[in-house]
């Protein structure tokens, strides 16, 4: 049997059809909530009163009798009549991305009937619009993988006051899109180029030529002791603040040598203070094959 984390408190998990609300739930069940999918809105009340824990409530457009008014109207009488926290989890998504999840696998919109998806997307996107502007977090999963979806969940929700901050490092290629769920972003296109020099173009931040390239450069070791003077007291400070998490971001062009050696550097800084971290180079490979006749 699970131990609830904390007391209860009721958390709705909704947003766009597509965007990853079930793995949403199954994250938060695996922390200690209870979850219920699909629960009518007339239902809400006296299904958050009775247990004890914390409960996590999906709800959508495919909701019986959904509306995002009338959803928004029952979660404030909901704070008003009990002491329960309640907050929403909203997942937003591209709209592009939202219908190429749908034809991939080819199940129909709940909104599109046989009008196109993209159709049924915008629609959906309108209707929700009152639980998008009441939500308290808001994750964009146009580029998120499961397991980074969970890690935000889990650090929301997952007991802060009892574990120390959880770090999450990511490199990426401004080519690609700024990481849209970082907390800090740092730009290193200052830093010399190995895409410049013909035997380190195929290679990466991870591989010993590149990081020796780039830790000649000059302009380096200023910026690491300027980053990590920054960085030190800030860490301490969210956390102080209640932040169970947070998402450091350090982008060059294309997400291949640059910010993937300085996210390195960063691990190991983090590693030696013993700091919980994880790592994720976003674009490594997707710069690798965006070479071909393109500058870096």
């Amino acid at each position: 049997m699970k131990t609830p984390l904390t007391p209860r408190r009721v958390t709705i998990v909704t947003g766009m059809s597509g965007a990853g609300k079930s793995s949403a739930l199954r994250a938060l069940e695996d922390s200690g909530f209870e979850t219920v999918d699909n629960l009518p809105v007339a239902l809400l009340s006296a299904v958050a009163g009775a247990g004890d824990g914390p409960l996590a409530v999906g709800i959508d457009v495919r909701t019986r009798d959904f509306d995002a008014t009338q959803l928004v109207a029952t979660l404030n009488h909901l704070r008003q009549s009990t002491s329960l926290p309640v907050s929403i989890v909203f997942l937003d998504c591209d709209t592009e991305i939202l219908c190429q999840r749908y034809t991939e696998t080819r199940r129909p919109h709940p909104m599109a009937d046989d009008l196109p998806v993209a159709v049924g997307v915008e629609t959906e996107r309108r209707l929700l619009a009152p639980l998008r502007e009441q939500a308290e977090l808001l994750i964009d999963t146009s580029r998120l993988a499961p397991g980074d979806l969970k890690r935000i969940l889990l650090g929301q929700y997952g007991g802060a006051a009892q574990r120390p901050l959880q770090v999450f490092l990511m490199s990426f290629g401004y080519r690609y899109g700024l990481p849209r769920d970082a907390d800090l972003v740092f730009d290193v296109r200052f830093l010399k180029n190995p895409h410049y020099v013909p035997e380190l173009r195929a290679l990466s931040g991870v591989d010993s030529d590149v990081a020796a390239f780039i830790a000649r450069d000059p302009a380096l070791a200023p910026f690491l002791d300027r980053l990590e003077q920054f960085l030190e007291p800030l860490l301490a400070l969210y956390h102080a603040e209640g932040k169970s998490y947070l998402t450091i971001a350090v982008g060059c062009t294309g997400g291949q040598h640059r910010s993937v050696y300085v996210i390195e550097r960063l691990k190991a800084w983090l590693a030696g203070k013993n700091r919980p971290l994880n790592v994720r180079h976003r674009d490594i490979y997707a710069s690798r094959a965006s070479t071909q006749g393109h500058g870096p």
